[in-house]
């Protein structure tokens, strides 16, 4: 994931900053505890793809 378009993307729900995952391939929203997960370089940013977290993963 390019540097420049983690700066631009936001949490789709909250507008929150989201971290980049590099492990999961994942973008972070911590405030709404939700993972955006990355797939073939495309971050896909619907709620209906988001993944749950649970406070020890992030």
């Amino acid at each position: 994931m390019e540097s420049h378009l983690l700066e631009v993307l936001v949490c789709p729900l909250c507008k929150s900053k989201l971290d980049h995952n590099r492990e999961q391939q994942q973008l972070v929203c911590k405030a709404d505890q939700l993972a955006f997960p990355i797939r073939d370089g495309i971050p896909l940013m619907l709620q209906s793809e988001a993944i749950s977290l649970s406070s020890s993963e992030t």
